[in-house]
């Protein structure tokens, strides 16, 4: 389905205030874009007549959506829906049908540490490969890797601030001895004054110039390429990697409670599902985690 803005006077209006509404809250910008996204799509679909929509036409929308799309497009034009109709036309969401996905529990697919070792050394671009090992080793989500900055490195105690993560809400994380060694040789490659992964646009002699950091798309058609020429048969993501951080520290004996608090969890049940993906017992976190990642040999060696 189209997700251009449709050209209707009245539509944009509306659209524009929605975008306002949506930063105005504070989401984050993902759930900003998802929703805008889904208003949009929602727009050409009624030809931008979408103020009065019947449970009819909502329904065949659904319907005909996920025919293309998977149940979390539709969950995300849900809300999106949800939040266009009570802050933007200040009706009730009981007047809208509601659409249920169905409930889901799937256990992520996750490397193993030898094949987290072939990941990094595959990986020939060196912003890259830094970048896969930094997240994998910390715990972090894309998004919170991507917005590291020079400031949030905390080497006096070991811990780098996570800021703004999921929910708003910011952390401290453990920093392995061996990746605050691999980030300063990484930043004496680039000297950017305030992005730890600045973006590539410039080239290597230039990407300290840059206003933004690493991309984000480059990052995610990076690792699908790494992963396919090493032939690994599983969905592995830069979100994989945080899990498979995740299971191995539980592997290693870290105690659940802590890894929650590192990885940022409002709930300890979203935590405890790696439980399943091992047997844990309880040690000191801080002396596992620098433990495993001594374990590899991140080299600059054929780098580009």
């Amino acid at each position: 389905m189209n997700t251009k803005l449709p050209k209707d006077r009245q539509f944009n209006k509306y659209y524009s205030t929605h975008c306002k509404y949506l930063k105005l809250k504070g989401l984050q910008p993902k759930t900003i874009e998802a929703y805008s996204r889904g208003i949009r799509r929602i727009g050409n679909y009624f030809d931008s007549m979408i103020d009065n929509l019947t449970m009819d036409q909502l329904l065949d929308y659904f319907h005909d959506l996920l025919e293309t799309r998977s149940w979390n497009t539709v969950k995300l034009d849900l809300y999106g829906l949800k939040f266009f109709y009570t802050n933007v036309l200040k009706r009730t969401w009981e007047d809208i049908p509601l659409i249920k996905p169905p409930k889901t529990s799937r256990i992520p697919d996750i490397v193993t540490i030898e094949q987290a070792k072939q990941l990094f050394s595959a990986t020939r671009i060196v912003d890259y490969k830094v970048f896969f090992f930094t997240i994998y080793s910390m715990g972090l989500r894309l998004g919170e890797g991507i917005k590291l900055q020079v400031g949030d490195i905390d080497a006096e105690h070991m811990r780098v601030h996570i800021r703004d993560g999921k929910g708003n809400k910011d952390r401290f994380v453990p920093m392995p001895h061996k990746t605050l060694r691999v980030l300063r040789q990484f930043w004496c490659h680039h000297k950017h004054p305030e992005f730890i992964f600045p973006s590539r646009k410039r080239g290597v002699k230039n990407c300290h110039l840059v206003d933004v950091p690493l991309d984000r798309g480059g990052i995610q058609v990076t690792i699908k390429k790494v992963v396919d020429g090493l032939g690994l048969k599983k969905k592995i993501s830069c979100h994989s990697l945080r899990h498979s951080y995740a299971t191995h520290l539980l592997e290693e004996g870290i105690d659940l409670i802590e890894l929650q608090q590192i990885l940022g969890h409002v709930s300890l049940l979203t935590t405890a599902r790696y439980t399943h993906l091992t047997k844990a017992n309880h040690q000191n976190s801080y002396e596992k985690i620098n433990s495993l990642m001594d374990a590899f040999d991140i080299n600059y060696g054929g780098a580009k």
